[in-house]
């Protein structure tokens, strides 16, 4: 008898067990939070002389895990001083799937895992908390191939969220970005390297 309710308990831990597991991958559609608010801020005094300023706001649109989805809206402002006062504002809403804790795929060899040592160089005593992503971008943007036209914008980032508080924490990250420009005219192609840094509640 002994025997069996200790089998029985091991048997419900196991079935308790794999049911968290599970609850843990559950797919989510629009969760909402964490909602960010991000901002990037350039002043450039040299060829060309101009200046930048990007806001954006989002929301997450679906998660899985360490998957997830967010939907940005972002406002971009270029003001330059090398054609003739050239003004150019941008407003584009994105799709931006993000893969969190990416590096724990790297969970291996056994005895010192790769992903451990790359979070202690990284993030020192917050490499339990801290959340490494790599995100895409993709989306359009007005104007972009004329002035009442839609442009694309495509995008790649990694980053890193550090807690702050109690459902708050710092967002930063390394942003590449292609995308459609009316420019003086004509339809360009521009392409940035930004630092993106925001908060996410």
């Amino acid at each position: 008898m002994r025997h069996l309710t200790v089998t029985t308990f091991f048997l419900m831990a196991s079935l308790l067990a794999s049911t968290v597991l599970a609850q843990d991958a559950l797919l989510e559609w629009f969760p909402i939070r964490p909602i960010n608010l991000d901002a990037v801020l350039r002043q450039q005094t040299f060829a060309p002389s101009d200046r930048e300023i990007t806001v954006q706001a989002g929301i997450t649109a679906l998660r899985y895990g360490d998957i997830e989805v967010r939907t940005l809206y972002r406002y971009f402002s270029l003001h330059s001083r090398e054609y003739s006062g050239f003004k150019t504002d941008q407003h584009a809403i994105l799709l931006n799937p993000r893969w969190n804790n990416f590096i724990d795929i790297l969970d291996f060899p056994k005895g010192m895992p790769i992903n451990r040592t790359i979070r202690h160089l990284l993030f020192g005593p917050l490499e339990d908390r801290a959340v490494p992503y790599v995100g895409l971008l993709a989306g359009t943007n007005m104007p972009g191939a004329g002035p009442s036209s839609p442009g694309h914008f495509i995008g790649g980032q990694l980053g890193v969220r550090f807690p702050l508080a109690l459902g708050v924490s710092l967002d930063i990250a390394i942003e590449y970005s292609q995308f459609q420009v009316y420019f003086l005219g004509d339809n360009k192609e521009a392409q940035q390297w930004v630092m993106t840094t925001g908060i996410r509640f």
